[in-house]
Order: C-alpha cells, then sequence, then structure tokens
C-alpha cells in the first residue's frame, strides 16, 4: 500500500467519525462514543503513515523535501494538527463532545480536497520555496492553524450554552455562524455528487465549479431554490437553537472548561503563529524576494489574522474580558484563518500564487 492508500483510508475515517461523534451527541450513546474514538484514532494512524511514506517517496524521487509545499499536502497537515489536539483534548478532559464539532472541520478540508481533485503527484520545489525556512514557516503555521480550529469549537460550543433568548446578538450570532457552517457542507456534498459522481473533470478549478450545484448554478431556478433553502436553514437553526443546546447540556460541559479552553488555545496558537507564521515568514520572504513584507494578499490576511487573535488576548488579560464577547471574536478569528488559507489562495492572487490549486 502506498500513501495514497493510507490517506484514503484515513479521510474515510475521519468521515465516518464525524457522523459517530454527532449521532453520540444525538443519542448520547457510550458505545458510539467509544467507536468514534477508535476510528477516529485509527485514521490518525493512517495519516501518519501516509505522511511518512509520501516523505520517504520524495526521497526515493531525488526530490527529498518535506510534504509541505501546496494546498494538498498543507490541508492533510493541517488535518493532521487538528485531529492530534482533539484527540489529546478528549483523552485529557474525558470527554467525546468535542468531536461532533471538531471532526466537520476535517470533514470540510479532506471534502476540500476530494472535490476540486487537488494534485496529489510529489513535484520538485519551485526556486522560492528551496529554503531552510520552509519546514519551520509552514509547520509552525498550520500547528497554530490546527489550535485555532480547536478554539473556534469550543467557542461555538461555549456560545450556545451561555445564549437563552433568540434576541440576543451572541445567540443571533452563533446561530448564523453555525447555519452558514452546515450550508457550506452541504453544498459541497451536492458538488460532490454532481462533478465528481457524475464524471465531469476533476481537473478544474474549484473557481469553476464550488457551489455550482446550489448556490452558483448555470440555472436561476437552482440558484434561487438553494438561496432560499439556504435562509430557511438558517433560520431553523435560529428557531431551535434550544435544542443542540439541551443535547449539549447533556453532557459534562460547563462554560467555564469551554472558555479556558478556548483561551488555552489561543494562547498556545497565537506565539506559534507570529514566530513561525510572521517572523520566520519575513525571513524567508527578504531572502528569496528581497524585501521583508511587501503587503502580498496572503502576508495581509496573515496580518489581519494575527490582529484578531492579538485582540482577543489583550481583551482577556488586559482589560479583563471574558466569556461571551471574547468567545465571539475567537470565532471571527478563525473564519479570518479561513480566508487567509483558502480564501486568498483561490480568490486572490501574489507571490503566495504557489500555494493555489
Amino acid at each position: 500500500m502506498g500513501n495514497s492508500d493510507f490517506f484514503g483510508l484515513a479521510t474515510i475515517g475521519y468521515i465516518i467519525a464525524m457522523m459517530a461523534y454527532i449521532a453520540y451527541l444525538i443519542f448520547r450513546n457510550n458505545s458510539i462514543g467509544v467507536a468514534a474514538t477508535v476510528i477516529t484514532t485509527a485514521g490518525f494512524i493512517s495519516q501518519t503513515i501516509a505522511f511518512i511514506l509520501r516523505w520517504v517517496e520524495s526521497y526515493e524521487m531525488g526530490i527529498g523535501r518535506a510534504p509541505l509545499t501546496n494546498l494538498y499536502e498543507s490541508l492533510v497537515f493541517f488535518v493532521w494538527c487538528l485531529i492530534l489536539g482533539y484527540l489529546i483534548i478528549e483523552f485529557k478532559y474525558k470527554n467525546r463532545s468535542f468531536g461532533a464539532f471538531i471532526t466537520p472541520i476535517a470533514g470540510v478540508a479532506l471534502g476540500f480536497i476530494d472535490l476540486t481533485g487537488l494534485s496529489k503527484e510529489i513535484e520538485p520545489l519551485v526556486p522560492a520555496l528551496q529554503s531552510n525556512w520552509l519546514l519551520a514557516h509552514v509547520t509552525m503555521s498550520f500547528i497554530a492553524y490546527s489550535a485555532f480550529g480547536l478554539s473556534f469549537a469550543s467557542a461555538m460550543m461555549y456560545l450556545v450554552l451561555k445564549t437563552d433568548k433568540r434576541n440576543e446578538s451572541a445567540y443571533i450570532f452563533w446561530t448564523i455562524a453555525g447555519g452558514v457552517f452546515a450550508i457550506i457542507l452541504i453544498a459541497m456534498g451536492l458538488d460532490f455528487i454532481k462533478f465528481k459522481i457524475l464524471a465531469h473533470s476533476t481537473e478544474e478549478l474549484i473557481r469553476n465549479h464550488l457551489f455550482k450545484a446550489t448556490l452558483r448554478s448555470s440555472s436561476g431556478a437552482v440558484t434561487a431554490v438553494s438561496w432560499i433553502a439556504s435562509l430557511f436553514l438558517i433560520f431553523v437553526t435560529w428557531r431551535y437553537g434550544h435544542v443542540l443546546k439541551k443535547i449539549i447540556e447533556s453532557f459534562d460541559l460547563t462554560t467555564d472548561l469551554l472558555d479556558e479552553l478556548t483561551y488555552k488555545t489561543i494562547a498556545m496558537g497565537f506565539p506559534i503563529f507570529t514566530l513561525g507564521g510572521l517572523i520566520f515568514g519575513a525571513i524567508w520572504a527578504d531572502q528569496a524576494w528581497g524585501v521583508y513584507w511587501s503587503w502580498d494578499p496572503k502576508e495581509t490576511w496573515s496580518l489581519i489574522t494575527w490582529f484578531f487573535y492579538a485582540f482577543y488576548l489583550h481583551a482577556r488579560l488586559m482589560r479583563g474580558w471574558k466569556g461571551i464577547k471574547v468567545a465571539i471574536v475567537a470565532v471571527i478569528g478563525f473564519i479570518a484563518v479561513i480566508f487567509t488559507y483558502l480564501g486568498v489562495n483561490l480568490f486572490l492572487s501574489g507571490l503566495h500564487s504557489y500555494g493555489s490549486l
């Protein structure tokens, strides 16, 4: 078996685990929860083996590089870091309910890979990437991204537990954010059915068919129905958000624990992102392009992301903010992370174009 086979097994495992964690959250069946943990652990082991095999294979091909240099490899590494962080939290706090919020993030990332038909070939590094700073910059950036992903999940759960009234701004915020996330999952699933299963070319860029089965369909009627259905789903999430709250309340989760987790994951991820993502990136940029900072779209959005999390820590440590306000900042911060990583690569251009599709 090659690295692609093990990656495939990991992908299947994570998707099954996502469904199992959600079922565990709904039915509160401990056997389902144990199964979800076992499947997630097996998927993680499979992905680790795949990662090592791909690295070894690159040396056998005479390329000899860490498998972190293109969109496919970085997405895979992000998922690996995210699952590792989640498993540590699960075993430390003896609580599986986080899995229903973490595994969908991994599922979106892996679904993105399959939907777009990203190239999985091991290719030589472009000149700009041929630097000893590569491993430190990319590895530390994605460790930070995964920490921010964990903070996003705990912050969302905190908001669910802390809000009661439908007219509360925080309640409206998390129901819209959660509804949009669900819409993206569903839309990507329909894209997969239309463009992959129905044998459309997997080489098309996602710019051409992302949400083309629904929200960006060439059919005006399909587009209209999709937007109406999306708004309806957000309305249902807002109307029945209290159901999700009751489910989460049935587990041994406290708002203090969730607030602590959000803070600790951001406190861990922020210095790693500052050092690896910004400082090491600037040093590398000077070596590659002769300038530390060029206001490239990726650099600009990385700085915007940094400001969000700097504001979170400043507000909490210096201003004494806790609870709902900083939880909202944590959620918005991760939205900035997603755009920094994917949105810039897909919709903008710049010196980081080698990280595109």
